[in-house]
């Protein structure tokens, strides 16, 4: 089985990233690019879940993980076992996609776009490894011009070039 592709996608919280990821989605699926998500939830706490559902009842009177199947859909959840970025990889690997976008995991070594919402965040630029484009929200950073393709939040060249360079990679592999 080869290998999928991974890209993140990251930057601070309200910085766009969810949106931005969501219109690569939808341009990938009408591709037909085989693509799954993961996602850093940074926001402190777990993650929601459907409490009322049987799934969730099972983890409450103690089991480790819950799969429900219906329908082509399932749901996973565990409770109380720590994933590494590694193993969750993994896990998603055996569906077989032909690409990963992760969001967030700021400092993971996988090419990323980086999204800057202003002169704050520009600090990302030097702590971050494999940036190979960046997106930014209100003043363009004048540090960045020439060491990596920058564009605007809004400039819709930034979806066609993000996903040139994302197609270029899944055709290698």
């Amino acid at each position: 089985m080869d290998k999928p592709f991974i890209f993140q996608i990251t930057g601070y919280q309200n910085s766009g990233k969810t949106t931005y990821l969501n219109k690569l989605l939808t341009i990938l699926a009408r591709q037909n690019v085989r693509t799954v998500t993961l996602k850093h939830h940074g926001h402190g706490g777990k993650p929601n879940v459907v409490e009322d559902a049987d799934s969730a009842c099972h983890i409450a009177s103690g089991a480790a993980a819950s799969l429900v199947e219906g329908g082509g859909r399932l749901l996973l959840q565990t409770e109380n076992i720590a994933w590494t970025l590694e193993e969750e990889i993994n896990l998603l690997t055996l569906l077989r996609p032909e690409l990963i976008l992760i969001e967030g995991h700021k400092h993971e070594h996988f090419p990323k776009l980086v999204f800057l919402r202003d002169r704050n965040d520009v600090h990302l630029l030097s702590d971050l490894k494999n940036i190979i484009a960046v997106i930014y929200q209100n003043q363009e950073p004048e540090e960045v011009v020439n060491l990596f393709p920058v564009f605007h939040r809004n400039d819709p060249a930034s979806i066609a070039w993000v996903l040139n360079y994302i197609m270029s990679q899944v055709i290698k592999k």
